[in-house]
């Protein structure tokens, strides 16, 4: 179980509203009822989840340093005003870096909107909670 935007990450105790416990996240099996025997095993597994999320942001702070030499070329199909026929989206972004080598999701990629224009963008990735990285994106013409 990963964390629960809003309410926090396995093992948490946290109060809800009685209809949402009840309807929401009962039957998904995302909370249980809290008693003794549980409040054992939540602290255990809540102490194993901090552990495990101290290696996973150790590991995403040495794949942000990584980032920091890194860039993203995407030549486009262009008018001859340079206006962009389309625009550049994450998925894009991701493509070129899988052929880098660089797996990423699109999601980790943070555009507030597609890139319409020809220039050199700074684009957001989400690495981890609390690690962010910067990747330089260059649409250039084709």
């Amino acid at each position: 179980m990963d964390a629960v935007p809003g309410l926090g990450i396995e093992g948490d105790v946290v109060s809800v509203a009685d209809g949402y416990a009840r309807n929401f996240l009962f039957p998904r099996g995302i909370a249980s009822l809290v008693t003794e025997g549980k409040k054992r095993q939540i602290e255990k597994k809540r102490l194993e989840r901090l552990e495990l999320m101290k290696k996973e942001k150790s590991a995403a702070e040495e794949l942000a340093k990584k980032f920091e030499n890194v860039s993203c070329t995407i030549a486009v199909k262009t008018t001859e005003n340079g206006k962009l026929f389309g625009s550049v989206t994450a998925a894009q972004i991701a493509e070129k870096l899988a052929e880098q080598d660089i797996q990423l999701e699109s999601t980790q990629l943070k555009l507030a909107a597609p890139l319409h224009e020809l220039g050199v963008f700074d684009v957001e990735i989400s690495l981890h909670p609390e690690v962010q990285a910067a990747l330089k994106v260059w649409i250039v013409e084709e």
